[in-house]
């Protein structure tokens, strides 16, 4: 029988986020203190799904969304510089550690696949040696644990979940500059580039300002002139890219590692010997970085949940944020005559995750199109996608959607 769900589609009370004057956007890199924290919990995450379902058939109750990344002491300088301190990772929040009489290792699994992580992704970090791992993992309280062996698995938590699309012309450079700057044909011809990177865009009306933070290896720096040469030609490739990406913005500034100054000598200089802030600048927390759609758009409706690393069986906190975006791309893309939307998804802690309490679309259509003449196309989509929830939540435990 066909569930009755409390589905609405209304009027969106904003204009489009592309005819807004102002529009910031901002996408934290790889190797950024937060996304490596978000990374590596939600790497944890998956890991235990596996490891839980491996051993018992189903995943059991577990958040591993309360990490830290303790920044270390390093002294970069020109041609290579030392590490005084190392980083050190700390796992938080809760996860089952015995069930049915068998003790499940969750500060190995924890630590081991931090360490797979960060071989993978950054090249010149060293996870037996740059990094010190601290498991603050507790068992869980009984009534959440408790929640897993019901028959029908309740929502954690009462809370919202907000997803849009289609992405605006800003936020989709913001993405693409950052990826172009660590992918691995950037890295290749200009090795001296960490993976830290942040990239800040600020449009006014079609003028688009790009602000990069890139960290320099010292090692590949010689001397300030040479540190200083090869930013102008990263930045005149930048610009060189966002131009070629770019469709309707009518001018591009380009600006990389603004609070350089030739003046300070090696001190005005962002270097690093191994190639992230976090190794002496900056620690790093779980749900500080991206949205789950990559970027921190701060002209959308955003959610305060920090989706990596909770688990994807009842954390709204996850599953409604991922949701919501599969949604609104889904709507976007099928039913003609939408330019913008926003899904708002809301459960009720307790109640059945595929009977949210709301399940909101706020359409933009386009000129000459009423609400009434998509409802019910749009209606359809939200039914269908809550009433095959479990296969999404199957693909969430198995990492097949991005958190960061």
């Amino acid at each position: 029988m066909k569930k009755k769900r409390n589905i609405s589609v209304e009027l969106a009370p904003t204009v489009p986020v592309e005819e807004q004057q102002i529009e910031l956007v901002e996408r934290k890199g790889l190797a950024h203190p937060d996304t490596m924290c978000d990374s590596i919990m939600e790497a944890v995450c998956i890991a235990l799904c596996q490891e839980y379902k491996d051993r018992f058939g189903r995943i059991l109750h577990h958040n591993i969304d309360k990490g830290m990344l303790v920044a270390g002491r390093t002294l970069p300088q020109p041609g290579g510089g030392r590490i005084i301190e190392p980083m050190k990772i700390i796992f938080g929040d809760r996860a089952t550690y015995t069930h049915d009489g068998t003790v499940i290792p969750i500060g190995e699994i924890a630590e081991a696949t931090a360490k797979k992580w960060l071989r993978k992704n950054l090249r010149f970090v060293d996870p037996e040696v740059n990094i010190i791992y601290q498991n603050e993992i507790k068992p869980g309280s009984p009534e959440l644990t408790d929640v897993f062996s019901r028959a029908v698995v309740g929502a954690n938590d009462t809370s919202v979940g907000v997803g849009h699309a289609p992405p605006t012309e800003t936020e989709r450079l913001i993405l693409e500059a950052e990826q172009y700057l660590n992918s691995n044909i950037f890295k290749y011809a200009y090795p001296e580039t960490g993976k830290d990177i942040k990239v800040m865009g600020y449009r006014k009306n079609r003028n688009l300002t790009i602000t990069a933070a890139i960290a320099f290896v010292d090692r590949y720096i010689p001397d300030e002139k040479t540190y200083f040469e090869k930013k102008q030609i990263i930045q005149d490739n930048l610009t060189q890219f966002i131009r070629y990406k770019q469709r309707t913005i009518d001018e591009i500034t380009v600006q990389i590692n603004t609070l350089d100054d030739p003046e300070r000598g090696e001190n005005g200089m962002y270097l690093t010997v191994l190639g992230t802030s976090a190794e002496s600048g900056d620690g790093g927390q779980v749900g500080r970085g991206n949205r789950v759609n990559g970027l921190i758009a701060f002209n959308r409706p955003q959610s305060l949940e920090a989706a990596a690393g909770k688990n994807p069986v009842n954390h709204i906190g996850k599953i409604y944020n991922v949701l919501s975006h599969e949604m609104a791309r889904r709507i976007h893309k099928e039913v003609k005559g939408i330019r913008e939307v926003t899904v708002y998804l809301c459960s009720q802690i307790g109640q059945a995750i595929d009977e949210p309490l709301t399940a909101t679309a706020k359409l933009v259509p386009e000129s000459g199109v009423d609400i009434e003449d998509v409802h019910d196309a749009v209606t359809s989509i939200i039914h269908v996608e809550l009433a095959y929830i479990s296969v999404f939540i199957e693909q969430l435990a198995l990492g097949k959607y991005s958190i960061c």
